[in-house]
């Protein structure tokens, strides 16, 4: 298992629970998300910075 440091961008979404479950879909798109946190929110882009630490699975050889 590794894991990996994932910075991303989301759109701020109408709801808490909305914006919180966008953000683990776009994080699951890299790995099982171990932590993360919203480091920044951009009112005039309507986006919010997330920044997190996600596993993987080691390649079987």
């Amino acid at each position: 298992m590794t894991t990996h440091f994932i910075s991303a961008e989301i759109d701020l979404q109408s709801s808490p629970i909305e914006l919180q479950k966008e953000i683990i879909k776009e994080l699951e798109k890299h790995g099982e998300p171990l932590r993360w946190a919203v480091t920044n929110v951009d009112i005039e882009q309507q986006t919010a910075s997330v920044e997190a630490i996600v596993t993987l699975e080691a390649a079987a050889q």
